[in-house]
């Protein structure tokens, strides 16, 4: 059971529209319809009825629904009292960050924020390797912040009237390959190259994924796609040995 399951199911039982209750979710419909599956996996019941349109409640659905309320309520209820009682939330910060940032950019841009506003308690949140798991993290309230990169042509999927967000830098995006004996490119990424080249990807799910998909691909040569991962430090090992 996962709390955001709940979420999902009293967002779909106030629209009864999977598209609409997706949107307030700030998740994608396919990924909403998975988890009310996973809902009713775990309920042991069918809780929708997706053959009606409108969707509607089946009858184990509408009995869920103040089952489902009162849980929330006393889950969210405990958690603010225990935080409260420890003191964690004038002094504890909880983070998201990208594998990158977490190790590249947040040492000492944290030392900075503590430095004005500390001393803070901070607890980083690995990285998903998916951007959809990393922004649920933002939305279920599991992170107070996110630090990640952004790009026009990557949609974040986040309501900007309910989540603000602050630009702390810009990073230039090169490539790179290891070199042969003589120091050029064993690799060499030109516009009129004539044979394909290895290329090491990002995996779909991660930011820079789509990023290089949409963005680069219509302007790179014919290549031969070898490898792929969600972090830039394995995909930079890889380059390393020659791939």
């Amino acid at each position: 059971m996962e709390v955001k399951w709940l979420e999902d199911f009293l967002a779909l039982a106030g629209t009864l529209n999977f598209s609409k209750a997706a949107d307030e979710r700030h998740v994608t419909q396919s990924a909403f319809s998975r988890r009310i599956k996973q809902l009713e996996a775990w309920v042991g019941a069918t809780l929708v009825d997706r053959a009606s349109y409108p969707s509607r409640l089946t009858e184990a659905g509408v009995k869920f629904v103040p089952v489902a309320q009162e849980t929330l309520k006393q889950l969210y209820h405990a958690r603010r009292t225990l935080l409260q009682e420890e003191g964690a939330d004038a002094k504890t910060v909880r983070l998201t960050a990208l594998h990158t940032l977490s190790f590249t950019f947040f040492p000492d841009w944290l030392k900075r924020v503590n430095e004005t506003a500390g001393p803070l308690f901070s607890v980083l949140r690995p990285d998903s390797g998916s951007m959809e798991e990393n922004l649920n993290s933002l939305v279920d309230g599991q992170s107070d912040f996110l630090l990640t990169y952004a790009h026009p042509e990557v949609p974040m999927l986040l309501d900007a009237q309910t989540f603000e967000f602050r630009v702390l830098g810009a990073e230039n995006i090169i490539p790179v390959s290891a070199p042969a004996k003589n120091g050029s490119p064993l690799h060499a990424l030109t516009e009129n190259a004539r044979k394909p080249f290895a290329y090491l990807d990002y995996e779909k799910a991660s930011f820079f994924g789509p990023l290089l998909r949409d963005l680069l691909s219509a302007r790179l040569p014919q290549f031969e796609r070898v490898h792929e991962g969600s972090m830039s430090v394995g995909l930079k090992a890889m380059a390393m040995a020659g791939w």
